[in-house]
Formats: C-alpha cells, sequence, structure tokens
C-alpha cells in the first residue's frame, strides 16, 4: 500500500479544519452562506500555510451538490473529486511553468464554455506573480468582467510583483504565518490520532524549524518519523534538525556570567563532537537571552516552550540587564558575520569570547583605577588581583571622579565617607543609569545610625524621584552590609552663603573634563603642523572638533 504523507493525508477537508486563520474563513463563509460570492479572489502569504487549500475549499464550496455554503457535505461525488484532485470543472494552473502569453490565451479560450459537471468553472492559478507581463495583460479583460459561470482563484507568495491592475481587481485575502504554539497543538492532534508516541519536548524544536509553515512542519514530522523508527524524541528531533540540547545553551551562559572561559571552552569541545549547526546554536543562545530578559523586566509574562520558568526566574537574578542586552547584540552580529568565519566553529567559539571580553566593568578610583580608566573584562579583572566588588561592579553612566583622597584610600568597603571620600564610595557602588547621576549630584553629609544624609546639588533636582531615590539607598544598603535610611536635602547648610557652590563629583568630573579640552586645545594650537598650515593656508582649528585623547593622570 503506497504511503501518503502527513501534509496530504491531513490537508483540511472543511474550512473548520483550517489552524490560524479564522479572518479569512470567516470572510468567506459569510460570503458563502449570503450568496456574495466575488468572481475573483487573491489568497497571499508565505509558503505552506494554506493558501492552495483555501482555494480547493472555496471550489469544493462552491460546486457541493448539495448547495452553495460554507459547509460543504463532503460526500458528494463533486466533493470527492475535488479532495482527490480529479474533478475536471477545477482547473489547477501552476504559473511558474506556463509563464508565457500564449499558455494564457489557451487558457483563456475554454472560458466561455459552460461547466461540465459543477456549478461554476474554477481556475486555481497558483503562483500567480510567475506570468509574464504581456500574460497578465492577457488576463486582464476576462478577470475584471468573466462568465457568470467561473470563478478565478490566485495564489502567490510575493503579491508587490502583481500589476496594480490586478490587485484591483480582485478580493484579497492575507494568510497569516502560523505560530509556534498553534503548530505545536496541530502536530499533537495528528500524532493522537495517529496513534504515534512523541515526547512533547520535541514538537516545539520542530514547529520552531518550520518557521510559520504548517505543511513544513508536518514534512518536519515525517522524516523525525522516519529518523526515530516510528517514535518522536528530543534527542533525535535535535539531532536530526542540528540543533543543540537546551542544556548546553544554559550552561553556556552560566559560563559566560561567571566569567569562566575554560568552562566555555570545555562547552565547545562537548558540542563540537556532535557536530551542530552553529548557526542554530547562537539562534538558542539568543532565544535564552531574550527570554530572560523579557523574565526581567516582566515576571509575569508568561510559560515559555522553550525553557523552565524557574530557569529563567534563576538567571534573570544572576545576570545584570546591560550584560543581557550586550551578549544579545554580540549574538546577532556572530550570527550575521558566521558565513565569513574561516569555520563556523571558530565564529561560533569567537562570538562566545567577545562576550567574556566585552563584559562592562571598571576598577573604581579609591582601588587604583584613573577616572575614565578603559573598560576590563571581568576575567581580567580577576587575574588582576581586583576584588570581587570591583570585578562585578557595571560601568557607570556617567563617569565620577575621585579627589586625591579617595584615590589614596586603600580599602574602600571600611572607608566611613567624608565629604573627600564619598566619590570613591560612590564609584564602587552597584549603580547605573539615573540612580548613579542623582548620586555624583550629591556631596556626603553624615552617616548617624542607620541614616545616611546627602545634600543634592539644585541642578541635579530633576533627577530626584523616589524610585531612584530609592535605588541609591538599596545600593548603599548592601554596600556596607546594613539597613539604611537615605535623606537627601536640597537646601546649604543655613551657615553658608547663598551663592556656595557644592563640589559634587559631578562638578568635579565636568571641571576635570574642561581642563583636559583647554589642555588638549592649547596643545593643539602649539603644534608645530598647525601653525604651519595656518601661516600656509590660513586654516583655522574648529574649536568644537577638538577632543582630548586622554584623561589626566592617564598612561
Amino acid at each position: 500500500m503506497n504511503y501518503l504523507a502527513l501534509a496530504r493525508k491531513w490537508r483540511p477537508r472543511a474550512f473548520t479544519q483550517l489552524v490560524g486563520q479564522e479572518h479569512v474563513v470567516r470572510a468567506l463563509a459569510n460570503g458563502l452562506d449570503s450568496n456574495r460570492v466575488h468572481h475573483a479572489f487573491l489568497f497571499t502569504g508565505t509558503r505552506g500555510v494554506g493558501k492552495t487549500t483555501v482555494a480547493r475549499l472555496l471550489a469544493k464550496a462552491l460546486n457541493c451538490e448539495a448547495g452553495v455554503s460554507s459547509q460543504p457535505c463532503g460526500s458528494c461525488s463533486a466533493c470527492q473529486e475535488i479532495d482527490q484532485g480529479r474533478f475536471v470543472d477545477l482547473i489547477e494552473v501552476d504559473a511558474a511553468s506556463r509563464t508565457k502569453v500564449e499558455d494564457t490565451r489557451d487558457l483563456l479560450e475554454n472560458v466561455q464554455y459552460a461547466p461540465a459537471r459543477g456549478r461554476y468553472k474554477v481556475y486555481l492559478i497558483d503562483e500567480v506573480h510567475m506570468l509574464s507581463g504581456h500574460s497578465f495583460n492577457a488576463l486582464l479583460k476576462t478577470l475584471e468582467e468573466p462568465p457568470a459561470h467561473v470563478k478565478f482563484l490566485l495564489a502567490t507568495t510575493d503579491p508587490q510583483k502583481l500589476p496594480i491592475t490586478v490587485l484591483s481587481r480582485c478580493l484579497q485575502f492575507h494568510l497569516k504565518r502560523l505560530s509556534a504554539p498553534l503548530i505545536v497543538g496541530r502536530l499533537s492532534e495528528i500524532l493522537a490520532a495517529e496513534q504515534v508516541a512523541f515526547e512533547a519536548g520535541a514538537l516545539p524544536l520542530i514547529a520552531r524549524a518550520a518557521d510559520g509553515s504548517l505543511r513544513d512542519a508536518l514534512s518536519l514530522l515525517d522524516q523525525a518519523l522516519v529518523f526515530g523508527g516510528g517514535r518522536i524524541t528530543e534527542v533525535d528531533v535535535r539531532s536530526m534538525l542540528g540543533t543543540i540540547d537546551r542544556a548546553h545553551v544554559v550552561r553556556l551562559l552560566e559560563c559566560l556570567v561567571s566569567g569562566d572561559a575554560p568552562g566555555v571552552v570545555a562547552i565547545l569541545q562537548a558540542l563540537d563532537e556532535r557536530a551542530p549547526d552553529y548557526d542554530q546554536a547562537l539562534c538558542e543562545l539568543s532565544l535564552l537571552l531574550a527570554r530572560v530578559a523579557l523574565e526581567q523586566q516582566v515576571p509575569a509574562a508568561g510559560g515559555d516552550h522553550h525553557f523552565d520558568d524557574a530557569l529563567l526566574s534563576r538567571l534573570s537574578q544572576q545576570i545584570s540587564a546591560d550584560d543581557l542586552q550586550l551578549y544579545y547584540q554580540i549574538a546577532l552580529v556572530g550570527r550575521r558575520d558566521l558565513s565569513l568565519a574561516p569555520e563556523p566553529r571558530v565564529g561560533f567559539e569567537m562570538t562566545l569570547l567577545r562576550m567574556l571580553a566585552f563584559r562592562p566593568a571598571t576598577l573604581p578610583p579609591a582601588l587604583g583605577g584613573q577616572s575614565g580608566a578603559p573598560v576590563v573584562s571581568a576575567p581580567a579583572a580577576k587575574a588582576s588581583g581586583a576584588s570581587a566588588r570591583a570585578t562585578s561592579a557595571p560601568r557607570a553612566s556617567a563617569p565620577v571622579t575621585a579627589t586625591p583622597a579617595a584615590t589614596a584610600a586603600i580599602d574602600v568597603a571600611r572607608l566611613e565617607p567624608t565629604a573627600d571620600h564619598w566619590p570613591a564610595v560612590l564609584a564602587a557602588l552597584d549603580l547605573t543609569g539615573v540612580a548613579r547621576q542623582l548620586g555624583a549630584q550629591c556631596t556626603w553629609i553624615e552617616r548617624v545610625e542607620d541614616t545616611v544624609r546627602l545634600r543634592l546639588d539644585p541642578r541635579g533636582e530633576a533627577l530626584r524621584t523616589a524610585q531612584t531615590e530609592e535605588r541609591l539607598a538599596h545600593a548603599l544598603s548592601r554596600y556596607w552590609g546594613a539597613t539604611l535610611r537615605l535623606v537627601i536635602s536640597a537646601e546649604p547648610p543655613a551657615e553658608a552663603a547663598a551663592a556656595v557652590v557644592l563640589e559634587t563629583p559631578a562638578r568635579a568630573e565636568a571641571r576635570q573634563l574642561a581642563a583636559e579640552l583647554s589642555a588638549a586645545r592649547s596643545d593643539l594650537e602649539s603644534d608645530p603642523t598647525v601653525q604651519a598650515l595656518k601661516q600656509r593656508f590660513g586654516a583655522e582649528v574648529a574649536a568644537d572638533s577638538v577632543k582630548p585623547t586622554r584623561r589626566s593622570g592617564g598612561k
């Protein structure tokens, strides 16, 4: 007995069996039931979403011997012959193989004749965009005013290539790409009806590989059945598709977070033995990063077909938002450049090493780092003997300059700050964004028991919100290992003059930048080459284009 592929065996036989195209089914059903059926229809969408299937169902509804309706009987000779592909009044044309104008003219010669058996003569032209310009011209008049017994059903994956004159003569229906959960549900129903044992983790892999096409998913399911000897297992599907185990992806990310380069290399060696698709491996890693980022921002976003909720929650607490975004961007660029690598494995390996090399981290000035010191990777900071606090601190969005007193300090974690020490302590806090900027606009007043008092520069008033104050208070509490209450005063002390200017870290940084810029401009003006250009050509230095190339005291 000949085997019938699942994609053919489970092709929908009624509108109610269509998956994911409710908007198309509703419009067609209303038109059929109210006897308002247009003479030309255009079905668009990517491959395998049901364009030809919908057209055949419409032909069946028009020619069912029980009458025109959205629910053809399926048992009359017309319905059965359409299902079997041998109904004489359903003329299916592959436009990709009949592109010439002569083919179109031959086809239209028989339009005037009445249908042989059915109620309507239906012309189904697949991939209609492949017709030549002359063929479209030959089709236009008939498409606009066909005989009453003729219906045109056009299908295409590329409607942009159709002339506007053709589009204007048709009712257009766009069939959507199917979501992975819809495909998984349909595959589960088919496997249950076929009485085939399967593992639930295998179906999402097939659905994602199908990329929105149910027909592709059924073809992959057929392939998996052959590969697995009649069973569908996650291991077999991963091996067939060349995807890597989710556990390997999770371990890779955990090693990246901890800065464990030897662990990353060990996992790579284990993966290489399985000869995976490294583009798919980067895709899996990108998907995990995206899900963790979503978990961080919207914990109640819902379940995931690929990764466990508990796993996502744990990873979201271990990785900073900055690192997540950096890793995700590096993974995307790595996929783009994978074809340029000497070998796919080398490209994958370099992408992971790039994630390790460019982790954002800074050395606070009090630990020997200069103001504006270059960003170093976490492994490099660890190798140099930096403390764990300095290694894990993310780069501040607004650099904080330490005063000489702060730079001379040895142990910031034990330092009870004064107005001079506050910049060094602020640099060591686990803070980013607006909260870091708020701290940079403050000066230290005192710490009395569990209360920390700061004074805010009036320029930073716009940064002061309940949320930013709370973040700054939590960072100070984590820093000293005690629950602290933060009190920020926006008024200068009563004994100070009204014109007093608070020496905040932000003002110190701005003053240093201004000094560096002035020095850079002076150096440029005194450069012999610049002076020669001025004398010979009357050149002028564009002051706004001058930028300092190094920070004062830098190497």
